[in-house]
């Protein structure tokens, strides 16, 4: 049987995830956050929601700050950016019909 970890989010850690926040909205003003724990790996996440085609951009932002975090001061943060629900479903639908193209009707 398992033991269930705690996870606690201390000022330390919020302190990280203000900083972390604060970096990802100074260059996407649009983003909204969620806080959540998780287990794998055990931790506190920051889901950043922003509507961007490159989701690589945003992580350029926070990536070696978020690093250290971990790393040098052993705060268990993580950032996870997310594109909106509709513009992933969008660009599936767009792929989707590149990739079975409509068939010309006859009448």
């Amino acid at each position: 049987m398992s033991e269930e970890i705690q996870i606690t989010i201390t000022p330390r850690a919020q302190a990280a995830l203000d900083e972390l926040q604060a970096m990802i909205a100074r260059r996407y003003p649009e983003a909204t956050f969620d806080v959540h724990t998780g287990y794998d790996p055990a931790g506190i996440y920051l889901l950043a929601t922003i509507d961007i085609e490159d989701i690589d951009e945003v992580v350029d932002v926070f990536m070696d700050r978020m690093l250290e975090m971990q790393i040098e001061e052993g705060l268990p943060v993580y950032v996870v950016p997310l594109r909106p629900v509709a513009r992933a479903l969008a660009e599936l639908r767009e792929h989707y019909e590149r990739l079975f193209p409509p068939l010309p009707r006859t009448g």
